[in-house]
């Protein structure tokens, strides 16, 4: 069985062609670079290495999520447009999940940890029994301070893993009161030679799916998503205001004063221009020659 797979969930770009249980090519990159400069030349340059006809491969593996958004829907609009083009299915393959496979047969429980941001990360809990990964906790996204907590009423000893190591890492040493370690460098990120190998699980459990039908797994709703519920709803609360204090707060909005005030209330010449009565022109005029031809006021001695 042979198995081209893709990772672009996070800050890793992976790409990997497995055939029989042997890993025949993988291409990794983890640097500064946006997975849509990456990806493509990275595929291209492995099937060139291994001399890969695309058409012999049996199925696409694909990190699904959780993970980056743009990097989510890049990896997924990669393996679409291949498995349609080469008529295959694809298999998704949960992020998280085939992070905790770079570490199979782990004596000890494995924690992967993405940044979600904002205190938040991607995780779940695994360990290996007979030749196969149990979940403990499904992936999901949390707040750190939770999946600690759980690690700690597990009570057992515990390895970290994933872009979220980094992060969490200070919060990890103060908090976390069983046994914990941290995987080294080789298997902490993703791999698609991981999603590959767990894709294959997925697949003879009958997992594969047409391209069409395939779509990546956010776990959480974009930042996008959020600010148009926001807007929604205060929507619906301002739609639940009865008629009349809506119409009250509108025709307070509509007579407010026309002068600017400071801090500490209208300025001497913000009264002025309130107070003062408002004269035309004409009769200004009329008025100010009316006072120049009277002359000054006489006193009458008799």
């Amino acid at each position: 069985m042979k198995i081209l797979a893709l990772d672009s969930s996070g800050l890793v770009a992976s790409v990997a062609v497995v055939s029989d249980d042997n890993l025949i090519g993988e291409y990794t990159i983890n640097y500064k670079k946006t997975h849509s400069q990456t990806l493509l030349p990275m595929l291209d340059e492995v099937a060139k290495m291994t001399e890969l006809d695309l058409k012999t491969i049996d199925f696409i593996a694909v990190s699904a999520g959780p993970g980056s958004f743009t990097g989510l829907r890049i990896g997924s609009a990669t393996a679409k447009g291949l498995a349609m083009a080469l008529d295959k299915q694809i298999v998704s393959v949960p992020t998280v999940d085939a992070l905790a496979y770079n570490l199979w047969g782990s004596a000890d429980v494995v924690c992967p940890l993405m940044d979600a941001r904002r205190q938040q990360t991607y995780t779940g809990l695994y360990d290996f029994t007979d030749g196969r990964m149990n979940t403990i906790l499904p992936q999901c996204v949390v707040m750190i301070e939770e999946i600690v907590d759980q690690i700690n009423e597990l009570g057992r000893r515990v390895i970290f893993l994933g872009d979220g190591v980094d992060v969490f890492r200070d919060y990890i040493n103060e908090h976390v009161k069983v046994d914990y370690d941290f995987a080294p460098a080789m298997c902490n990120k993703q791999r698609a030679s991981a999603v590959a190998c767990l894709g294959q699980v997925l697949y003879e459990q009958g997992r594969a799916e047409n391209a069409a039908d395939h779509k990546p797994e956010y776990l959480r709703l974009s930042q996008a998503e959020r600010e148009r519920q926001e807007k929604e709803r205060d929507f619906r609360i301002s739609a639940k205001i009865p008629r009349r204090d809506r119409r009250t707060r509108f025709s307070h909005e509509m007579y407010k004063p026309a002068w600017k005030t400071s801090h500490y209330g209208p300025t001497n010449q913000d009264r002025q221009t309130r107070c003062s009565p408002v004269v035309p022109s004409q009769t200004r005029t009329a008025i100010g020659a009316a006072h120049q031809s009277s002359g000054p006021a006489q006193r009458n001695h008799s």
